[in-house]
C-alpha cells in the first residue's frame, strides 16, 4: 500500500562498500543521524537513499556519519546521472588494476605451481634461482601486488575494523596478508619455523588477489550493462536546439532554453524539451519513451515529448517544460528511484550479514586452532591454509549483490517497455496480486466518444448519412459531434456545406443541408418537434442503451430518418489484457462510476469477473478493502483524479501515464503508453524477478554453506586435501559474477503470460 510522500528526500553516493556488511553499517550510521527518518543503500548502485523527518539533517553530517564508518560519500548530483563514459572509465580502471596484478602474478604462479607439476621446468628454475633467489623473487612480486593493484583490500579493510565493523576487504586483507606474512617470514628468517613448516604460500596470496581483482572486474562490466537504460534514457536529450530569438533562428544549448520559447525541429533531429506543436506536422517516433513501436501522428495542438525523434516534417513547437521538469527528466528520476529500493526479503538479508563477517573471521580463527592443535605435521601449515580459505572463500558479495542487481535490470527493462516502476517495492507486491480492478472510463476505454452505429430508417447508404450528419454538427464543439466528424473525416468523406445552424441546449442540433432540414438529438427532443417515433425505433434506441451506447435520433424534413448511437469505445488492448490476466491465474474487476447498463456491458464483452457500477470516488476505496478482504493483495489501474484515492488504496497501483499528475503520484507503477497488456507484462515481470532473487539468493547462502566446512577441511579425513585458498578466491568470484550474469538473464527472458490456475 502507498504512504504518503516523505518530506525530504536525499541521495549519496557512497564509495568503498563491497559486500551485504558494508550495507548493514552505512543504513545504521544514517539512521543514527538525527532528523533521519529512514535509510536505504543500494550496493548495486553503490548509494544510499535518505528520508529526511520535518527537522531534517544537514548533508554534512549525513557524510560525517558515513566516514565514521571508514567510507566516503557526496551528496549525489541529480542533474547529471553517470554518463556512458563515466561507466567507461570506471570498468577501465578496474580492468587495469587485474592487469597489472596478471602480470605481477604469473611469474609467481609459474615459479612456485609450474615445478610442482613439470620436473623439467622444476630443475631449469632450481638452476636459474639458486638458493633463496626463488623465494625473494615471489616475495618482491607478491608484495607489488599486494602493495599496487591490491592496495584496496587492506586500506578499506583496514578501516572497516578500526570502525569495528569488518567487511570482504578485511577478510581478503586478513587471508591474502596472513599468506604473505607467514610466507615472509620463511623467507627472511626461516630458523624460526620447524623445518617440515618451512612452506611458501605467496603464490595463494597474489593469485587470491588477481582473482577477487578479476571477479570485481567482471562485475563492474555486468553492473555497467544492467545500468544502461538510465544512460540510454539520458542519451535521448540532445545537446543544442534551434530557438526563435527575435526574427531570426539560433542554435543554443539546451541548458539555456525556457518555457515559451518556440523551437524548430527538423526531420531527423530529436525534440529536445517538451512542448506543443505551433506549426508544422510530421510522424514522431515516441518509442524509446512509451514503447509504442509505430510513429504518432503529430500536428498543431498536439503534444510533444522531449527526447523523441521527429521522422519526416519540419516542426515548430512551443517549450511548455523544460529541464528538470520534462517527462524525460522524470522518467530517469523515477526509474532511478525504483532501482535504488530496497525489498521486503532484503531486509532479511541485511539483518543475516549483519553477523555473518565476524561469524567467518571466528571460524577461521576457530578453524586455525583445530588444525594447528590436533592436524598432521606439519600442522602450522595446515592451519594457515585452512583459516586462509574460510577468510577468502566466504566473502558475502553475492549475497549483497542478489536482491538490487535483479531490481535494477527489472527496472531497466521495463523503463524499456514503457513501464515504470516508482518504487521496487512494487516488484514484490506485483508478485502477490490476486486480483487486477480497473477503472473503465479512459482505462479500459479510451475516454471519449465515438460513433458506434448508423442506422439509416430508410436502408440507404450510411457513408451518405455519415457526411450529411458531419455536416449538421459543424458548428458544435460537443464530444458526439466531435466523434461524428472524426468517423467521417477517418473515411475522407466530402462534407457538404450547412446553413442555419442551431444549438439547442441540453437536447440537439437543428442545420439545413443542401436544402433539406434535419434535425439531430434526444427522443424528447424530438416529441417536443412533434416528430413521430414509431415503436420498433424505441425498442431499437433501447437495444442500444442495454449494450452500453448513447442512442441519438435523426429526423429530416420533420419524419425520423436514422438512429445514431455513441460510446466510450474499449481500447484495443482491453481484451487481450483480461484474457492474458486470467492466463495468469488472476480474478478482474471493474469498479466505475459509470451506470450499471454501460459497466455490465463493458463487462460481459471483456468478460470481467466483478462489477461494481455507480460507485462514487471517496467509496472506490472501501470497495477494494472489500476485495482484498474476501480475495486478496490487490492491484488497480485507473487514470484520473478521481482514481488517487483507490491508487494509494490497492496493494499496487499502476496509473496510465496519460493521466492526471495526481493519479501518476499516489500510484506505484505508471504505464507509459496505451497498450493496457503492459499491466499483464508487469506482473509477469515482478514473477521473474522475484524468482531471479530467489535463484541468487539460494546460489549465494548454498555456496556459503557448502564450500566454508571444504575450507575449514572438512573433507580432509576422507580425501586428504585440503581447499587451497587460491580455488576459494576463484569460487567467491565466480559467486558474485555468477550473481549478476543471472541477473542479466532478465534483460532478455521472454514475458509471454503462462496459464497458470490460481483462480
Amino acid at each position: 500500500m502507498n504512504t504518503l510522500p516523505s518530506l525530504a528526500d536525499l541521495d549519496l553516493d557512497v564509495e568503498g562498500m563491497t559486500c551485504a556488511s558494508c550495507v548493514r553499517r552505512v543504513e545504521t550510521a544514517l539512521k543514527a543521524v538525527p532528523g533521519v527518518a529512514d535509510a536505504s543503500v543500494n550496493l548495486a548502485l553503490r548509494r544510499a537513499h535518505v528520508t529526511l523527518a520535518p527537522v531534517g539533517a544537514d548533508p554534512q553530517a549525513l557524510i560525517a556519519a558515513v566516514a565514521k564508518r571508514g567510507y566516503t560519500a557526496q551528496v549525489l548530483d541529480t542533474s547529471r546521472p553517470a554518463s556512458e563514459e563515466d561507466v567507461i572509465a570506471e570498468d577501465a580502471r578496474a580492468g587495469q588494476r587485474f592487469a597489472w596484478a596478471l602480470v605481477l602474478t604469473l611469474p609467481v604462479f609459474i615459479l612456485e605451481m609450474g615445478g610442482h607439476l613439470i620436473p623439467a621446468l622444476h630443475h631449469l628454475i632450481q638452476d636459474l634461482f639458486p638458493g633463496q633467489a626463488l623465494a625473494w623473487l615471489e616475495f618482491a612480486l607478491t608484495t607489488a601486488v599486494l602493495a599496487g593493484p591490491g592496495r584496496s583490500f587492506f586500506t578499506r579493510g583496514a578501516k572497516a575494523l578500526a570502525h569495528g565493523g569488518p567487511d570482504m576487504n578485511t577478510l581478503v586483507a586478513l587471508g591474502a596478508g596472513s599468506a604473505w606474512l607467514y610466507s615472509t617470514g620463511v623467507t627472511w628468517a626461516p630458523a624460526l619455523f620447524p623445518a617440515e613448516s618451512r612452506h611458501l604460500y605467496f603464490e595463494a596470496a597474489a593469485v587470491v588477489a588477481t582473482l577477487i581483482l578479476l571477479g570485481r572486474w567482471l562485475e563492474s562490466r555486468a553492473k555497467g550493462r544492467a545500468g544502461s537504460a538510465i544512460r540510454q534514457l539520458v542519451g535521448l536529450q540532445p545537446r543544442t536546439a534551434w530557438v526563435r530569438r527575435g526574427e531570426d533562428w539560433a542554435e543554443l544549448p539546451i541548458d539555456s532554453l525556457a518555457s515559451g520559447d518556440d523551437i524548430r525541429v527538423r526531420p531527423g533531429e530529436k525534440i529536445p524539451v517538451d512542448g506543443v506543436v505551433m506549426e508544422g506536422e510530421s510522424w514522431v517516433d515516441e518509442s524509446m519513451i512509451t514503447g509504442e513501436p509505430l510513429p504518432a501522428s503529430r500536428r498543431v495542438g498536439d503534444r510533444l515529448i522531449g527526447g523523441t525523434l521527429n521522422t519526416q516534417g519540419s516542426l515548430v513547437l512551443r517549450a511548455t517544460e523544460v529541464g528538470a521538469q520534462t517527462v524525460l527528466a522524470q522518467i530517469i528520476r523515477l526509474v532511478e528511484q525504483a532501482q535504488s529500493g530496497k525489498l521486503p526479503v532484503q531486509q532479511r538479508i541485511d539483518q543475516v550479514t549483519a553477523w555473518f563477517v565476524p561469524a567467518v573471521m571466528a571460524l577461521a580463527a576457530l578453524a586455525f586452532a583445530a588444525w594447528w592443535i590436533w592436524g598432521p605435521a606439519p600442522a602450522l601449515a595446515h592451519a594457515l591454509v585452512a583459516g586462509v580459505a574460510v577468510l577468502i572463500i566466504a566473502c558475502p558479495c553475492a549475497m549483497g549483490l542478489a536482491t538490487p542487481i535483479s531490481i535494477l535490470v527489472a527496472t531497466s527493462r521495463a523503463a524499456g517497455l514503457g513501464i515504470l516502476f516508482r518504487q521496487g517495492e512494487a516488484l514484490q507486491r506485483l508478485r502477490d496480486v490476486r486480483i487486477v480492478a480497473f477503472d473503465k472510463t479512459g482505462t479500459l476505454t479510451l475516454g471519449r466518444p465515438a460513433l458506434t452505429d448508423l442506422l439509416p430508417l430508410d436502408g440507404s447508404d450510411p457513408e451518405g448519412w455519415l457526411a450529411t450528419l458531419a455536416a449538421v454538427q459543424t458548428g458544435s464543439e460537443h464530444p458526439i459531434a466531435h466523434a461524428i466528424r472524426t468517423a467521417a473525416r477517418d473515411k475522407a468523406l466530402r462534407i457538404p456545406d450547412a446553413e442555419q445552424f442551431k444549438a439547442i441546449t441540453g437536447a440537439g442540433v437543428q442545420a439545413q443541408v443542401e436544402g433539406r432540414d434535419y434535425l439531430m438529438g434526444s427522443l424528447r427532443l424530438m416529441q417536443d418537434a412533434a416528430v413521430t417515433v414509431p415503436d420498433a425505433a424505441l425498442t431499437q434506441m433501447q437495444s442500444l442503451a442495454q449494450s452500453g451506447k448513447t442512442p441519438f435520433l435523426v429526423a429530416r424534413d420533420g419524419r425520423l430518418a436514422a438512429i445514431v448511437a455513441v460510446a466510450d469505445t474499449l481500447r484495443p488492448s482491453a481484451r487481450p489484457l483480461i484474457e492474458q490476466l486470467h492466463a495468469q491465474g488472476l480474478k478482474t474487476a471493474l469498479i466505475t462510476g459509470d451506470h450499471a447498463a454501460a459497466a455490465q456491458a463493458v463487462a460481459r464483452d471483456l468478460g470481467i469477473d466483478i462489477v461494481h457500477a455507480q460507485t462514487l470516488p471517496e467509496h472506490k476505496a472501501e470497495r477494494l478493502r472489500e476485495l482484498q478482504r474476501s480475495i486478496g493483495p490487490l492491484a488497480f489501474v485507473g487514470d484520473g483524479i478521481n482514481d488517487a484515492p483507490a491508487l494509494a488504496t490497492a496493494d499496487a497501483g499502476i496509473a496510465m501515464g496519460h493521466g492526471t499528475d495526481v493519479a501518476i503520484e499516489s500510484a506505484d507503477v505508471v504505464l507509459m503508453n496505451e497498450d493496457l497488456t503492459s499491466v499483464a507484462r508487469a506482473i509477469t515481470l515482478s514473477h521473474k524477478t522475484l524468482r531471479n532473487i530467489s535463484q541468487n539468493l539460494f546460489w549465494a547462502f548454498a555456496y556459503n554453506a557448502a564450500l566454508i566446512p571444504v575450507a575449514a577441511g572438512a573433507l580432509y579425513p576422507w580425501t586428504g586435501l585440503q581447499l587451497s585458498p587460491m580455488l576459494g578466491a576463484g569460487a567467491m568470484a565466480l559467486s558474485s559474477v555468477f550473481v549478476v550474469a543471472n541477473a542479466l538473464r532478465l534483460k532478455t527472458q521472454s514475458l509471454n503470460i503462462r496459464r497458470e490456475n490460481r483462480r
